[in-house]
């Protein structure tokens, strides 16, 4: 459980838990620790070293590296110093990291040696950007990390923290739109904590080992670290998504605690000799961030013998909305294709195009209020306006409903929606239809253009290995399970499916062969 009213900002965290626990370690990363007085002490000295290099309170400070434990030292200093940290999206490509770099003005940057070559080729076109910060070292033109940060002061700067203050800036995916960047405030994380502190699955004991592997441009992945800190644990950084890593690091840390997407979960499953790894540490899986199959799920849990609690929420929210506590994982509640129930002190409504509630079992829009919304959209008033009404709803832009006990059940994104011959197809249902066919290993369903109908259902297929299903027989398989119009007119097979970092299958990117060429477009 996290001590609020010790923490109540990013900032104090670090000093708390030095003070409390000095010598326990607060991070791993590729066998180096950082104990929690070091990352007092280095935060400290990152806040006088930004501040020294011009940074003053509201300024964007940003990262552009794979994930590393040093990253934390660095929020915790920009935090101290009352500035925002903006992580960009490492899969970016010159172009999208220039408009973010660009669009969060960016003044200070840390950036790791994968990303030197590409920083060299936008830095003419970065006005804002005043000082660069090579992590790894070896540029005789950028500053140095580890000797420009342990050349500073360890006094406390001095600057009082507030609960308004930016202290995360985490752009949007852009798949339906240029990236916006959302506000996430130290009152925003004070919520969290707090609505965390009524929930026994989300405290952690001190010392355990927290996974902490999804990218750091991620609200999970920065969440983690933060609420690892905070209640005195201990994160296990990985660089990336590494399947094999993880398996060898959950006996070796004797991992408690992780979060993975379920297209990581997928892949832990896939691994020969997954059932021979020693699980027996691991308390708690946490999963979310896109939907997961029933027949995933219950295998899973059948591997690893841990808790498991689903998340729902989005950047916008802090990554919170909704939870599926362990319990109610057990297959007789009948709840497991539910995203849960929402947080304490959060409301959660499904609403029709003129922003009603719609009766319970029918689909609309989720929307969301609670402390832990977003301040805005940085510099974008009129998209913070559409997406936040006066009532201080976020809609999500998910399609959803609530069961009679009040369990919210996700369709999927409203604009992913299929409309075939008048009647509304949300593709999660239908995935979750196909998951389960012997032969599947992955499926994303998308809207294809179809003369009689508008649209029509097309599944993509990844092929389990060993497995060579047809498309009659996925389609057959299809139509026990749900109702006929439903079910895909057509399948393609593919080795791999395009996600964001996050997880999430970029239908957009499926749908592009298809609508190309049609006068009207689905986006």
């Amino acid at each position: 459980m996290i001590d609020v009213e010790a923490m109540p900002h990013l900032a104090d965290i670090p000093r708390v838990q030095a003070s409390i626990r000095p010598d326990e370690e607060a991070f791993w990363f590729e066998g180096e620790t950082t104990s929690f007085a070091e990352l007092e002490t280095r935060s400290t000295q990152i806040a006088n070293g930004l501040i020294g290099l011009g940074v003053k309170p509201d300024d964007r400070v940003g990262y552009l590296a794979k994930n590393m434990a040093v990253y934390y030292e660095m929020l915790f200093g920009a935090a101290k110093a009352r500035a925002t940290m903006t992580a960009v999206n490492t899969r970016l490509a010159a172009p999208e990291v220039k408009f973010i770099l660009s669009d969060a003005r960016v003044k200070v940057l840390f950036v790791g040696k994968d990303f030197y070559g590409l920083i060299d080729q936008i830095r003419a076109e970065l006005p804002d950007l005043e000082h660069i910060i090579a992590i790894d070292g070896d540029r005789e033109d950028w500053k140095a990390y580890s000797a420009w940060r342990d050349s500073q002061l360890t006094d406390p700067p001095g600057l009082t923290t507030r609960d308004d203050d930016d202290v995360i800036q985490l752009y949007t995916s852009g798949t339906t739109g240029m990236p916006k960047g959302v506000q996430l405030t130290n009152g925003n994380y004070r919520a969290i904590f707090e609505q965390a502190g009524m929930l026994e699955w989300a405290s952690y004991d001190v010392g355990d080992a927290v996974m902490n592997a999804m990218p750091l441009f991620h609200v999970a992945g920065v969440n983690i670290g933060i609420l690892t800190a905070a209640q005195g644990a201990k994160a296990v950084v990985l660089r990336e998504i590494d399947p094999a890593a993880i398996l060898k690091l959950i006996p070796e840390h004797k991992i408690a605690h992780a979060f993975w997407v379920p297209a990581v979960i997928l892949m832990l499953t896939q691994i020969p000799n997954v059932r021979d790894i020693n699980w027996s540490s691991l308390k708690q899986v946490f999963y979310g961030a896109s939907p997961i199959a029933e027949s995933l799920l219950l295998d899973a849990q059948d591997i690893m013998g841990a808790r498991f609690t689903q998340l729902y929420g989005l950047t916008e929210t802090g990554g919170c909305g909704t939870y599926l506590p362990p319990e109610a994982h057990d297959p007789a509640w009948g709840k497991l294709r539910s995203c849960g129930v929402p947080y304490p002190a959060t409301i959660v409504r499904c609403l029709d195009a003129e922003g009603n509630p719609v009766p319970t079992g029918e689909v609309g829009e989720i929307a969301i209020k609670s402390a832990f919304v977003m301040k805005g959209y940085w510099n974008r008033p009129d998209a913070t306006k559409e997406s936040v009404d006066a009532s201080g709803f976020f809609r999500t832009g998910d399609a959803g409903y609530f069961d009679e006990d009040g369990f919210l059940y996700i369709h999927d994104r409203v604009k992913d929606m299929i409309v075939s011959g008048g009647e509304n197809i949300y593709p999660a249902e239908v995935e979750n239809a196909i998951f389960g066919h012997p032969g599947v290993a992955d499926v994303a369903v998308i809207g294809v253009p179809d003369e009689k109908w508008g649209e029509a259902v097309k599944a993509i297929i990844v092929v389990k290995p060993g497995e060579a299903p047809t498309q009659d027989s996925i389609i057959a398989w299809a139509r026990e399970r749900i109702a006929g119009y439903k079910c895909p007119k057509t399948v393609e097979f593919i080795e791999v499916l395009p996600r964001n970092p996050s997880g999430k299958v970029l239908r957009k990117d499926l749908r592009e062969t298809y609508w190309k060429d049609q006068a009207r477009r689905i986006s």
